[in-house]
């Protein structure tokens, strides 16, 4: 059922997953920062807080639509961020749209394309994007664009604060439980590096498997 706080016999396992995709970066200076486009605005309000802080000089945000993201942002999630950026003081010019990638893999490609035309070759980037798609985008730039390195952010937010932003924990923990399937599916298809996936949150993925969170799993 729907709502904003996680089933108390599901916490712990949705706790392990969320801190697993976590990475835990140090924040350095690099060239652009990339907004990988999702349902989650907060993406945008983070790539705005970190541009004010000076972390990078512009963003470039990527994403057209996806069936759980359309009816949100109807214009596309990357155009919809950079409004929402400008509303918070990014200036325009400062701002890059990518509107065509509808997958991780074609964030990182068609952004990497987009920098290209405009003569921009970063060797650092800062990705941001969901807490939970951090490991995976992470994972994808490494394999898709291997002489950048990234670093990963998001809004530090606890769990629970995130679900109850969101306001739809079923769809947290089949987020959570898809990209955790991701981390090693999309590996072995070629479409990311591999990582390692410790015990308890390979138990934590599949005691969540079994409760029914697989909306989001890939065949």
């Amino acid at each position: 059922m729907s709502g904003q706080r996680i089933p108390d016999e599901h916490r712990a396992d949705a706790q392990v997953l969320w801190d697993y995709h976590d990475m835990r970066h140090e924040l350095r200076q690099t060239e652009v920062g990339i907004g990988l486009g999702s349902h989650d605005l907060g993406v945008a309000t983070c790539a705005a807080e970190l541009y004010h802080r000076g972390v990078f000089p512009r963003i470039l945000f990527t994403g057209a639509n996806a069936p759980t993201t359309v009816k949100r942002f109807p214009r596309g999630e990357a155009v919809h961020y950079a409004e929402h950026a400008v509303a918070l003081g990014v200036p325009e010019m400062d701002i890059i749209v990518e509107s065509e990638a509808t997958n991780t893999g074609e964030n990182i490609v068609l952004a990497r394309a987009a920098l290209a035309e405009r003569r921009v070759f970063p060797s650092a980037v800062t990705l941001i994007s969901r807490p939970y798609q951090q490991r995976r985008a992470f994972a994808t730039c490494r394999k898709l664009w291997p002489e950048v390195e990234p670093t990963c952010a998001s809004l530090p937010m606890p769990l629970d604060e995130y679900v109850a932003a969101i306001g739809d924990v079923d769809r947290v923990l089949n987020m959570l439980v898809g990209d955790t399937q991701r981390i090693e599916v999309f590996a072995v298809r070629g479409f990311a590096i591999s990582q390692p996936m410790p015990a308890e949150v390979l138990a934590a993925y599949r005691s969540l498997v079994e409760a029914g969170y697989t909306e989001r799993l890939v065949a």
